[in-house]
């Protein structure tokens, strides 16, 4: 939408904003998607949503229903959707968002056909309902006899003012990537959202337990098998390290990019940075690789680490110790990755270079750390004790 034609939209009051977009869509002979039906025969029936981060509120409805007791489904706006992860229901942003008989509809199959709703990023399971107020709507889903959690990504609950305080090479030390003080506004209005709820509350990544140390690190998913590389790592003359960055200034691909296009000019590693490429395709991208450049600015490790550890590839990232030390005492072994901060990379790609064996070992061990945290077992088990069989 034009910059002044949205200036000009907000002034609609909510109202007459979806009697708009609904008469456009009625126009058009679209027609809000039936919401999704669990297995009623399952004593659990769960539903997840509405944002699906990196696949991982499918995920974890999977490893939901691996327990034999849940019928789970996932819902997600198109267009957070952009990579397409698979998701059991999508419906347009602006439907959700719009659609009065569809918010009607979603309420009442989750009030008739549900148990539990895991809201994911403070975002609101009916869409514009209430203007989007996730309380109004908790309070409706808990009033139908509904179980409500919640679980954070990441930004959405990674507070600014605290990781400066503990990360010195921290995203939210400048505004190059966004206004610090907008993303704290956001963030602290989500914090209040999910104490003034008091709901079991899940974290995907160890980390942000710094920011909510009263929930529960539930983990991020992936598919182990999906991911075995043919060949062991390190075997070429000239070691290929591989960059693929979801979001660069989050990632630190500015500091990190140019230690390794240096030493590739230098001839010491082939350095490949890739964009944009279909998650399908990644494990190929992954089997290819010695190394895998990761991210440097946040202290923590998600997906992409994890399927790098499942391919055998060494994993490089800044991890901080609080999350070594959360996910050492859930795995019962260390994470497979090699502290490497902006300051240190080019020391540890040489050392890399230099001790391959070494290294080799590191990255034999990234497997079955994977199977032990991240292949839904350990997510199945924390969502079951703390949400849905407690």
């Amino acid at each position: 939408m034009h910059p002044a034609a949205e200036r000009a939209w907000h002034l609609v009051p909510k109202f007459a904003q979806d009697a708009i977009a609904s008469g456009i869509d009625r126009v058009r002979g679209i027609t809000p998607p039936a919401p999704p039906l669990p297995d009623t025969s399952k004593p659990i029936r769960l539903f997840v949503g509405p944002v699906n981060y990196a696949g991982q509120g499918h995920q974890w409805a999977r490893a939901a229903e691996s327990s034999g007791l849940v019928s789970a489904r996932n819902f997600v706006h198109d267009e957070n959707n952009l990579l397409r992860y698979p998701a059991d229901y999508t419906v347009p942003w602006r439907t959700s968002e719009h659609s009065r008989a569809w918010q009607k509809a979603m309420l009442r199959t989750l009030s008739e056909q549900y148990t539990h709703v895991l809201i994911e990023a403070c975002f609101p399971i009916l869409g514009g309902r209430y203007s989007g107020d996730v309380r109004r709507q908790v309070a409706e889903f808990q009033d139908a006899g509904l179980k409500v959690a919640v679980v954070g990504h990441g930004t959405d609950v990674r507070l600014p003012s605290r990781h400066v305080t503990t990360e010195p090479w921290s995203m939210f030390h400048s505004d190059e990537w966004v206004a610090p003080e907008l993303v704290e506004h956001a963030v602290s209005e989500n914090l209040r959202l999910i104490e003034d709820l008091g709901v079991p509350t899940f974290v995907s990544t160890a980390g942000l337990l710094l920011d909510l140390p009263r929930a529960h690190y539930l983990g991020v998913i992936i598919e182990p098998e999906r991911w075995v590389a043919p060949e062991p790592p390190l075997q070429r003359d000239r070691i290929r390290v591989v960059h693929a960055p979801t979001n660069q200034h989050v990632k630190g691909t500015a500091d990190i990019a140019p230690i390794a296009r240096r030493m590739h000019e230098e001839g010491l590693i082939e350095y490949v940075e890739i964009d944009k490429i279909p998650h399908a395709e990644m494990p190929a991208v992954f089997a290819g690789a010695d190394v895998v450049l990761d991210q440097f600015r946040i202290g923590d490790y998600g997906v992409g680490a994890c399927e790098t550890m499942a391919s055998g590839r060494v994993v490089l990232a800044h991890v901080s110790e609080q999350v070594r030390a959360e996910v050492e005492r859930h795995a019962g072994m260390p994470l497979p990755i090699p502290e490497t901060t902006i300051d240190t990379a080019e020391d540890v790609l040489r050392d890399i270079v230099a001790r391959r064996d070494h290294y080799r070992e590191i990255a034999a061990q990234g497997p079955e750390y994977v199977r032990r945290l991240h292949d839904g077992r350990f997510s199945r088990d924390v969502l079951m004790s703390h949400f849905l069989d407690a």
